[in-house]
C-alpha cells in the first residue's frame, strides 16, 4: 500500500497529477486546493497518498498534508459521500476552515462544494461533530457565539451585527469571529453599530 509519494511534477490534468517517482509516473487524483499548491511542472513535490482498491481499478488519492487525507477518509463515513464529493469538499475548504464548519454547524459552509446539496451538507456537519474535535483550531468563544445564534439565544445586537456582516458577504464562520473579537474589545452592552464597526475592522486585518 502507498502511503506517500515524493518526486518530480510532470503533468497536470484538470483534476489529477502525474507525478514521476524514478522514472515511473503515477497519476494521482487531487483536490483543487492541493492541485493549486503543488509548483510548476519539472519540480519536486510531495504528497501523502490514500489507496483505493477495487477489482477493475486501483487509484491514488493524493493529498498536501495529512490533516486534508484524514478528512478524505472521514467524509466518506458519511451517506452518500464518496471519494468524488469529498474531494469536492475539500477543494473549496481547506482542513481547518471544514473543521471550523464542522464545530459550528455552518452547513451552508459546506454547501458550497459542487455536489453538495443542503441534505448532504447537514449530514457531514451532524455525523462528523463528535468525530473531528481534535481538527478544529476554533476559539471557544466563537463556537459558543455560533451557538447562540443558531438557538436565537444570543442578544440582539450580537445577532444583528453577524447577520450584517453575512449580508456583507462573509462566512458565517467569519462572522461570527469578527463580533467574538469585537465583544471582546467592546463588551457586551456594545451595540449592534459599534459590534459592526470593530467586526469590520477585525476581518480587515
Amino acid at each position: 500500500m502507498i502511503g506517500k509519494l515524493k518526486g518530480i511534477v510532470d503533468s497536470y490534468v484538470e483534476d489529477h497529477v502525474i507525478l514521476d517517482v524514478h522514472g515511473v509516473g503515477y497519476l494521482v487524483h487531487c483536490s483543487a486546493r492541493t492541485l493549486q499548491q503543488l509548483p510548476s511542472p519539472g519540480e519536486a513535490a510531495t504528497l501523502f497518498i490514500e489507496t483505493f482498491v477495487r477489482e477493475d481499478m486501483i487509484r491514488l488519492y493524493g493529498f498536501a498534508s495529512p490533516a486534508e487525507k484524514a478528512w478524505f477518509t472521514l467524509l466518506q463515513n458519511v451517506q452518500g459521500v464518496g471519494a468524488k464529493v469529498a474531494l469536492s469538499v475539500l477543494s473549496v475548504l481547506s482542513p481547518s476552515e471544514l473543521a471550523n464548519a464542522v464545530a459550528l454547524g455552518d452547513r451552508a459552509m459546506v454547501a458550497r462544494a459542487n455536489g453538495v446539496g443542503p441534505k448532504v451538507a447537514a449530514r457531514i456537519v451532524a455525523e462528523l461533530k463528535d468525530k473531528a474535535p481534535g481538527f478544529a483550531d476554533i476559539d471557544p468563544a466563537v463556537a459558543g457565539l455560533a451557538a447562540q445564534i443558531e438557538e436565537r439565544h444570543a442578544p440582539a445586537p450580537v445577532a444583528d451585527a453577524v447577520s450584517a456582516l453575512v449580508n456583507l458577504g462573509y462566512a458565517q464562520i467569519q462572522a461570527s469571529a469578527a463580533v467574538a473579537a469585537a465583544m471582546r474589545e467592546a463588551g457586551e452592552g456594545a451595540d449592534a453599530a459599534r459590534l459592526i464597526r470593530l467586526g469590520l475592522k477585525e476581518l480587515a486585518r
